[in-house]
């Protein structure tokens, strides 16, 4: 047996049981380390809007990357500076209006599924459902310690913030210093894939801000004009849940049903059949038009993932399960279809 055989006989016995113990290892550190990772995937996510931005003001300004990066992140603070302000002032009379609101029909219909024989909170009532609100990843349940409270909650926007600043501020230089750990033959085609990756995420991030705005204003004009109390809000609601794709719009319908009711049955039917109607133009419409630029994901797998990642890590892993989902098919059809299976017909897809 010559030299070169042996050593490709030994390749072919170490190489599997190797990768095999490399993808362990991969997945017990994403495991144990999964709040981190999905922060900086956060971070990462603010970045490209940060830097979407940027390249948007360069069709109106033309000043140096560096200046029109510094627009951007001033006007956002300032921005962001007068939500807080506006929330301090008006939001939490509004929010606790709402919520009484809402827990007095939540009574009503307990009362009424009641007289049938049908408990809707079960053995524990109202109980649970509070610990339901005050823990979302109990939707669907968790396996991490709970992280809850405003100061966590505090800390935890400011990091993702200041990844954010940070990665947009010199996306290449952060890009290329991950690249240097990689094989100097593998850099261009990692390069190329990443860029493709930062092209799909902007089209992506973009187009559902542009659709939660569209829903928000919609839904909360909409409510205005029909008397419904808190219409800013429920449409606020109903903008920030529709960054959800498909669950997001029916957890959001919840609130302004229950609002409603006290109006009467043809209004609530009214607002259910003109939410719907929203969602649906939304969904079939402007959606495509919007997203066409974007990773066409299957619908299906989709819902998988955020289910499946709401199970796993909570509310974080819902908020950004779509996301994740179109970087990692990007990264499949790349690095495993084109690459090593040699199939570029299927990589194209």
């Amino acid at each position: 047996m010559t030299t070169g055989t042996q050593a490709a006989e030994w390749r072919r016995l170490l190489v599997p049981p190797f990768v095999l113990l490399a993808f362990v290892a991969g997945v017990a550190f994403a495991w144990y380390s999964a709040h981190s990772l999905l922060m900086l995937f956060a971070g990462i996510l603010f970045a490209v809007f940060l830097d979407a931005c940027t390249r948007g003001l360069g069709y109106i300004l033309p000043l140096p990357r560096a200046w029109r990066f510094g627009l951007v992140a001033l006007v956002l603070a300032s921005v962001a500076a007068l939500a807080i302000v506006w929330g301090i002032i008006r939001l939490p009379s509004q929010a606790r209006m709402l919520l009484q609101v809402m827990d007095s029909q939540l009574t009503v219909l307990e009362t009424y599924l009641a007289s049938f024989g049908i408990d809707l909170f079960g053995p524990g009532g109202r109980h649970d459902l509070s610990q339901f609100i005050a823990d979302p990843g109990r939707l669907f349940g968790h396996v991490q310690y709970a992280v809850s409270g405003a100061y966590v909650f505090g800390i935890t926007t400011i990091v993702i913030v200041c990844l954010g600043l940070f990665f947009a501020g010199q996306p290449a230089a952060y890009r290329e210093g991950v690249l240097i750990l990689a094989p100097q033959a593998a850099r261009p085609r990692m390069r190329e894939v990443m860029n493709e990756m930062g092209q799909t995420l902007r089209s992506w991030l973009l187009g559902q801000l542009v659709r939660s705005a569209i829903v928000a204003v919609v839904l909360a004009v909409t409510l205005y004009s029909l008397g419904v109390p808190g219409a800013g809000l429920l449409g606020m609601q109903a903008g920030a849940a529709n960054f959800i794709p498909y669950l997001g719009p029916l957890i959001a319908a919840l609130p302004v049903a229950l609002v409603t009711m006290p109006l009467g049955l043809p209004t609530l039917a009214w607002v259910m059949a003109i939410y719907f109607l929203i969602q649906t133009i939304e969904g079939f419409v402007i959606a495509p038009l919007i997203q066409k630029g974007s990773v066409n994901v299957a619908p299906a797998w989709t819902l998988f993932a955020i289910v499946l990642l709401g199970a796993m890590f909570g509310a974080m892993g819902v908020a950004l399960a779509a996301p994740l989902l179109e970087v990692g098919r990007i990264a499949a059809l790349r690095f495993y279809v084109e690459d090593w299976l040699k199939d570029r017909h299927q990589g194209a897809a």
